[in-house]
Formats: C-alpha cells, sequence, structure tokens
C-alpha cells in the first residue's frame, strides 16, 4: 500500500464517519446530555466502564468531568469515577469473582440511585459492562452507551445509546472520543456558563 495513498484514505473515512455522526447521533447525544446535566443538578454522579480503548476513554472523560474540559469555565469539580483504573481492584475481581463480574461488582460498591452508568463498548456485545448495566438498572441508575456498528446487545438494554454509524473499531472509537468531548463541553456550558 502506498503510504501517502492511506495517510489521505484514512482520514477521508474518519471525516465521513464524522459527517454520518452528525446526521444519526445528534438526539441521542442531546439526550445523554440532558441526562447528565440533570443527574449532576440533583447531586448524583458519574461512573464509567468499557474495555481496551474504551477503557481509556473512560479514565479520559472521568478526568474531563473531575478536571474541566473547557479553560474558560471556572467550575468546580463533576464527580466521575473511571470504574477501570484499579489494577488492584480489577485483577482480584477478575481472579476472585471472573472478569464478567469485574465492572458490576464495582457498580453495586460505588452506585447509587440517581448516578448514571457511562458504558462504552466498540461491539455493544461485551460481557462485563453488559452485566454492569444489568446492576446499574438493579440500582435504580440510569444506563447511558457509546456504541459502535448496529449497537449489538447493549442498544436495547440502556436508556440513551448513542450508535456510531461504522463497522470499523477504529472509526467507532474516534467518533466516540468526538462525542465525548461535545457531551463533556455542553454539560459544562449548560451548568456553569
Amino acid at each position: 500500500m502506498n503510504k501517502p495513498d492511506f495517510f489521505k484514505q484514512s482520514l477521508i473515512e474518519s471525516s465521513e464517519v464524522k459527517l454520518k455522526i452528525l446526521d444519526s447521533c445528534e438526539a441521542t447525544t442531546i439526550e445523554a446530555i440532558d441526562l447528565i446535566v440533570n443527574m449532576f443538578r440533583n447531586g448524583g454522579k458519574l461512573l464509567l466502564c468499557g474495555n481496551g480503548g474504551s477503557a481509556a476513554d473512560c479514565q479520559h472523560i472521568a478526568t474531563e468531568f473531575m478536571i474541566r474540559l473547557n479553560h474558560e469555565i471556572n467550575r468546580p469539580a463533576l464527580p466521575a469515577i473511571a470504574i477501570t483504573t484499579d489494577s488492584s481492584n480489577l485483577t482480584a475481581g477478575g481472579n476472585d469473582i471472573g472478569y464478567e463480574n469485574i465492572f458490576a461488582r464495582n457498580v453495586e460498591g460505588l452506585g447509587n440511585k440517581g448516578d448514571i452508568l457511562l458504558s462504552i463498548s466498540t461491539s455493544g456485545n461485551s460481557k462485563n459492562v453488559i452485566k454492569a448495566i444489568e446492576k446499574a438498572k438493579e440500582k435504580g441508575m440510569k444506563n447511558i452507551a457509546l456504541l459502535g456498528g448496529n449497537g449489538g446487545k447493549i442498544k436495547n438494554i440502556v436508556d440513551c445509546a448513542i450508535v456510531i454509524p461504522s463497522d470499523n473499531t477504529q472509526r467507532i472509537q474516534e467518533g466516540h472520543i468526538t462525542v465525548e468531548h461535545i457531551i463533556c463541553e455542553l454539560v459544562e456550558l449548560e451548568l456553569y456558563k
């Protein structure tokens, strides 16, 4: 493959997915923003979970809420916890209760009625994420998910599903981080501007 052509094609494909996001994800993204704003206004917290690159996104977005995204807005911290970051917790859970239960266990211990679980899964079929969503429902929490492809099993079990219109994992992940930044910034603007 010719490197310049590959470079150009990758950027074109990425921008085409972003344009599809504009057409297909506006309503669900605004719905997610409204859910998160109302949750923070009512004293709730945001828990985030996902695997691999999605776990990295969880950590990134939790940090944006805790610290800030828009440096023009001086605001207090917004309570957000990536339940993907404690290696002792995750390895003990994987060893003692099974990897499929690691996120559900953290939702059980940290989640409360009125909180939100934000799940990120490119496939929409991650077993440990599905179990976390089920546990969040048991606890009276709302569920938002960022997904890809056809949304997988998760699409139909959450309150709000934002499905990136692509089957390419890289493009889904790029779409996720773009939408996540939009969510963070609009939540900040709505709460503090």
